[in-house]
């Protein structure tokens, strides 16, 4: 029996496809009605195996985990035939190939380049973090600390995105919709578990959120996966009230890991008008970096 907080890969590819399966509706994918009373839900096996040119046999050693060898032609008929979205097909690709993957290595300890660190300081009037691996805070702005928290007063291990959003009863309430934001945080976190079955870390992170949060527990058994993109998140803060604000996010060249995440307003409306107010308000001396070789 697959327990919460199992190890990300131990059966993702099974339990990904069970989970699409049963959430696609048969009439999107032109299955004929046959006239049976479904029990479940969605497509059943023998429509998955017909849609994908398979047999069904081998869908279910490949949902029950007894076999992970695809062929790149199958995993596009299977993704074809389940109507994923581009993050969901990567997302498939990726915990395919777990058991090919490489012996697990230590991960390289999490550093901001300093000419990014200058890039923070020097854009005092928007908010902006540095996000590494399992969405780790590694460098933030005083701007960021005036939005969002001060990360510097939390111990390196509770600088997390994911945690914070769950288990920080403060930084939650600041999501005027948090239960949006926090299926999505799920979705990215699934996502990041597909591509990194073996980190440590991260199996603890989902584990513990899984036994603390029973909102996470549901949303992490829907199977729902994304990457990161642009969005825009509406904020009730205690200071300013409510501002929606623009989050982007830009990959750091030299180091794949890392994103420089911005968080801006359009010019001219009440969001900018607040954020400005908020930035002047704050008398912040939290200028950026945490200790990031204190995260992993």
């Amino acid at each position: 029996m697959r327990h919460h907080g199992d190890a990300p890969g131990r059966n993702e590819l099974g339990d990904f496809l069970r989970a699409r399966r049963a959430a696609l509706d048969p009439r999107r994918t032109g299955v004929p009605d046959d006239g049976r009373l479904r029990r479940v839900p969605g497509l059943r096996r023998e429509e998955l195996a017909q849609l994908a040119h398979v047999s069904p046999d081998y869908i279910v050693r490949l949902e029950q985990g007894r076999t992970r060898r695809v062929s790149r032609p199958v995993l596009d008929a299977l993704a074809d035939a389940l109507r994923l979205a581009p993050d969901e097909r990567s997302y498939l690709f990726a915990v395919a190939d777990v058991t090919q993957a490489a012996p697990a290595r230590k991960p390289i300890e999490q550093r901001v380049d300093p000419r990014l660190l200058r890039l923070l300081d020097g854009m005092p009037g928007i908010p902006a973090l540095v996000l590494g691996r399992r969405q780790d805070v590694l460098a933030w702005n005083s701007a960021a600390v005036a939005l969002l928290t001060d990360f510097g007063a939390l111990p390196p291990r509770e600088r997390n995105l994911f945690r914070l959003t769950f288990l920080d009863e403060a930084f939650r309430s600041l999501y005027a919709d948090w239960p949006r934001v926090a299926r999505e945080c799920v979705a990215v976190l699934r996502m990041e578990a597909g591509r990194n079955p073996e980190d440590p870390v991260l199996t603890a992170l989902v584990g513990e959120l899984s036994v603390r949060d029973p909102d996470f527990r549901t949303w992490w058994g829907s199977h729902q996966v994304r990457g990161p993109r642009e969005l825009t998140k509406t904020y009730r803060h205690p200071v300013v009230g409510t501002l929606t604000l623009d989050v982007q996010q830009f990959s750091v060249d030299a180091e794949p890991d890392q994103r420089l995440i911005t968080y801006t307003a359009p010019p001219g409306s009440p969001a900018e008008e607040a954020l400005h107010f908020l930035l002047h308000w704050s008398d912040s001396g939290s200028r950026r970096v945490g200790d990031a070789r204190a995260v992993d």
